[in-house]
């Protein structure tokens, strides 16, 4: 499915004569300019990317380049260069101790959470959750091995971790250690999918079948909101020091238990770009949904082989009620009038 889009020109009114006029920001754009955004390789970055680039373009006028990225990469980037100017959805742990040194230093600015309700962890699917509604935490699911059977190894249990080169490849091989939660122990096998698209598989086909599936996965994400996945509890306290300075360690050899990490992803922005953009940092700020929100776009974009444009008006067109409370009146209508 494909969307005609429509050029709109600049507004060329400064920042100084709004304020001269006596007028707000609200009711008359600043000059806005370029903009470049990271678009991240997966599907909700993806979407949210080109969410901001249609409501940037068509309602404050803004020239907007998307720039392909990843979350060290374009961390880098935006670190040492100063670009892109905007990073939507910005998984924030995957380099926290950096992303701090730079907001501290006044490089990068931290905005709002984009998604409140951001998850990792260990899942399991809705059926065996169902038939079995006392697997609530993962104690809960390692006494019962022989519900989540191993094809390859008869008698044990199957634990789907990460993709090989994946960072939580690393977290869940040191959490099911002997020191944590030791998965061997409870008689669970750690099954490597592959490729992103072999994890989703293994999902997808386990969900369809009524089949029990335990593994790692996040949220927001298509299959965690098409097939229902249920997150367990880690019944573990997070352990901050064991956290960052063994579990994501590949060489750490005696990880304890913890729970997964809180789960940030924020919008990241060049602080130079902010402080000359105020109206711009305005939406950015407001801009924010939850798993709810944003599943059935996941879901559509899954379903359909839709990309991040064509995910971004199917919201657009299906979520004016939210949309419309991050923006200014006279900037929804703008973008009404493209969709």
């Amino acid at each position: 499915m494909s969307f005609l889009s429509t050029k709109r020109v600049s507004k060329t009114k400064s920042i100084l004569l709004a304020a001269a006029l006596g007028v707000t920001s609200s009711q008359v754009l600043a000059e806005c300019g370029n903009v470049t955004i990271a678009e991240m390789n997966w599907a909700s970055a993806e979407f949210a990317a080109n969410l901001d680039k249609i409501i940037l373009s068509e309602g404050y006028g803004c020239n907007v380049e998307l720039i392909p990225g990843a979350t060290t990469t374009t961390f880098a980037s935006m670190e040492a260069k100063g670009q892109p100017d905007i990073a939507p959805e910005f998984w924030a742990n995957a380099v926290a101790v950096r992303l701090k040194a730079a907001e501290e230093k006044g490089d990068l600015t931290v905005g709002v959470q984009l998604i409140s309700d951001a998850s990792e962890g260990w899942f399991i699917s809705e059926s065996i959750a169902k038939s079995h509604p006392e697997l609530k935490t993962v104690a809960d699911v390692l006494a019962r091995p022989e519900l989540f059977p191993n094809k390859e190894e008869p008698g044990k249990g199957a634990f789907m971790t990460c993709p090989a080169g994946w960072a939580c490849e690393i977290i869940n091989k040191n959490l099911a250690k002997e020191s944590a939660f030791n998965l061997e122990k409870a008689g669970f096998v750690t099954v490597d999918p592959g490729s992103s698209a072999g994890l989703d598989a293994s999902i997808a086909k386990a969900s369809q079948r009524k089949e029990a599936w335990f593994g790692y996965y996040w949220q927001p994400t298509a299959n965690v909101s098409k097939y229902n996945l249920k997150l367990l509890d880690m019944d573990s306290e997070f352990d901050e020091k064991n956290w960052h300075d063994c579990v994501v360690d590949d060489t750490c050899e005696s990880p304890k238990r913890t729970s997964w990490v809180y789960s940030k992803v924020n919008t990241v922005v060049v602080t130079e770009f902010a402080q000359k953009n105020p109206e711009v940092m305005g939406y950015l700020n407001q801009r924010s949904y939850n798993s709810a929100d944003v599943g059935p776009v996941l879901i559509y974009m899954s379903e359909n082989q839709a990309n991040g444009e064509d995910a971004a008006y199917f919201f657009l067109k299906n979520n004016e009620a939210l949309w419309t409370q991050w923006v200014p009146a006279d900037v929804a209508e703008k973008v009404k009038k493209s969709l």
